[in-house]
């Protein structure tokens, strides 16, 4: 849960958790599972987080179905024959006010979260995004590389 915040995934997984229904949403306890086997997290650090999560539940919801809205909006904006560019600029500011919107929320959940853990899980979190961001240049790279072919 600390990693998911602390790559902002926490968006991207309660995004996917609303879109997809009663059925993916039993792949939750198996993401805590996960986060608590990677970073050795303690019962006692997982009911924490949670705590600072249902804390700012009233926050998060609203910010985090203004993202999926906005960026709903934004894609069909693209879609819509006759679209200007001012349209589609106006629609991606719109989802860009709320990304920093939810981005300071992030950094205090990640504030407050960061505390709880310690300083070998919160290495385990900066090696893990590093991975990620690594992994995320790689898959650029190669999809530009096999559109040159």
């Amino acid at each position: 849960m600390a990693a998911a915040i602390a790559v902002g995934g926490v968006t991207v997984a309660l995004k996917a958790r609303a879109e997809n229904g009663p059925a993916r949403r039993a792949s939750g306890g198996q993401f805590l599972a996960k986060a608590k086997e990677k970073l050795g997290l303690t019962d006692e650090q997982i009911s924490k987080v949670k705590a600072e999560f249902l804390a700012e539940k009233d926050t998060l919801k609203p910010l985090i179905t203004s993202l999926h809205d906005t960026k709903v909006n934004l894609r069909e904006m693209i879609q819509k024959k006759g679209a200007t560019e001012s349209d589609i600029r106006a629609a991606s500011a719109k989802v860009a006010t709320v990304e920093a919107d939810l981005a300071v929320e992030r950094a205090k959940l990640y504030g407050k979260i960061s505390s709880i853990l310690t300083a070998d899980q919160l290495s385990k979190i900066d090696e893990f995004q590093q991975k990620m961001d690594d992994f995320a240049d790689g898959a650029i790279q190669m999809f530009f590389a096999r559109l040159a072919q």
